[in-house]
């Protein structure tokens, strides 16, 4: 199993989105990015799970957990000419971008702001709290994963 944090404005995709979906479950879609794009196509699994990250917001944070669900497939709205994600470039036959499903696990106990996990010795090598790192989706350490649980009681 492989852990991941994957970025979402929640004015567009929150986490209270997910939860409200049936079943909990949703495809991730829109990932433009081919680093992004090969770190889902390669290594994402069913079974892995992620913490859902609220982006561009005040303040931004982790809201939430996740798992993935579905093994990877081609992001079919990369070939509808109406969907936002649209690329003209992306072949069905060839596919260019790629998305998985995911599907909610619970809210955290407390919210948890960029500025906090910043503040952490031992998160400073997560790839999040490092400067100029503004993938989507990025890979967490069991460690990282586990600081962040632990986090998650203090003060709630």
């Amino acid at each position: 199993m492989a852990y991941w944090l994957m970025k979402s404005e929640p004015d567009v995709f929150g986490i209270d989105h997910l939860a409200a979906m049936p079943g909990g479950t949703d495809h991730w879609d829109g990932i433009r990015n081919y680093q992004v794009r090969n770190m889902i196509r390669d290594r994402m699994r069913p079974g892995d799970q992620a913490l859902f990250y609220h982006s561009n917001t005040k303040p931004p944070g982790i809201a939430g957990l996740m798992e993935i669900v579905s093994e990877p497939y081609p992001d079919h709205t990369a070939f509808d000419p109406e969907a936002k994600y649209y690329d003209p470039r992306s072949d069905p036959d060839n596919p260019r971008w790629y998305m998985v499903d995911v599907r909610y696990i619970r809210h955290l106990d407390r919210y948890i702001p960029l500025d906090e996990l910043k503040a952490r010795p031992e998160l400073a090598e997560m790839k999040l709290v490092q400067k100029g790192n503004r993938l989507s989706i990025m890979p967490v350490t069991e460690d990282e994963w586990q600081t962040i649980l632990a986090m998650e009681k203090e003060g709630a």
